[in-house]
């Protein structure tokens, strides 16, 4: 299982929300790129990369700020946030992003996605953040009547790499991530699920561990890299 620390950008500062609100804003550093290197650092193999001011406009709005994290790793990163057309998708792709992550699109428009992994083969990710088993939309402002399950299973055949799944009731809040959920979710498609959402300890990773064999092949954490609570380079040695 593979630990993936997450660098959430706004206005161009490493930052994380609570429950993904913009108005509950921690940041923690004035330069993403420093904490993309401290994580690459002690060990992680991939990076997870969130422009959440993009998230919440609907298009790309820290794009300096993602490439000066690229030319300063050598770690494969994957971006998030205001993706809707090939053309955005192509832009990240020639700068070096390793994976893209489709998320609102994906609801609003399947067909999107299934176009992505035709023109972009192996580098396509959906994010499916749900509220109480419903995805959520535009930056977890507005949730959607589509299941988390029915939406993974429209994939299935296309050649999305993963599913990141967030539970966003857990979405920072260090009370351990949604072992139910991610289970229910991974055994009902064949595509690898990357949990995030309210990993807090080493414990917590040990649990989604249990459910590695049924599909769940990563986490994402931020908060608790962040606040000092998990010790990046401890989950990494034990999810060998």
């Amino acid at each position: 299982m593979i630990i993936i620390p997450a660098v959430d950008i706004k206005q161009g500062k490493c930052v994380r929300l609570l429950q993904g609100r913009m108005e509950d804003t921690t940041q923690y550093s004035e330069d993403p790129l420093k904490m993309a290197q401290r994580w690459e650092k002690e060990g992680a193999s991939l990076i997870h990369v969130v422009d959440l001011d993009g998230a919440f406009a609907k298009e790309v709005r820290n794009l300096k700020t993602i490439q000066t994290i690229l030319s300063g790793i050598t770690v494969p990163i994957q971006v998030g946030g205001g993706i809707r057309d090939l053309k955005t998708i192509e832009l990240y792709i020639n700068m070096g992003v390793s994976r893209i992550i489709i998320g609102s699109e994906a609801v609003y428009n399947p067909n999107f996605v299934k176009e992505a992994c035709l023109k972009f083969k192996d580098r396509i990710v959906v994010g499916i953040d749900a509220r109480n088993g419903k995805v959520a939309v535009e930056g977890w402002s507005r949730t959607s009547e589509t299941k988390a399950v029915d939406l993974a299973k429209e994939f299935e055949s296309c050649g999305v790499v993963a599913i990141n799944f967030t539970d966003i009731y857990r979405d920072g809040m260090q009370t351990g991530p949604n072992i139910e959920e991610t289970a229910a979710l991974a055994e009902a498609v064949t595509i690898p699920i990357i949990a995030s959402g309210g990993v807090s300890t080493i414990q917590d990773i040990k649990n989604l561990l249990k459910i590695e064999s049924k599909g769940v092949a990563g986490v994402i954490t931020g908060k608790a890299l962040y606040e000092g609570t998990l010790d990046l380079k401890e989950a990494i040695r034990i999810s060998k």
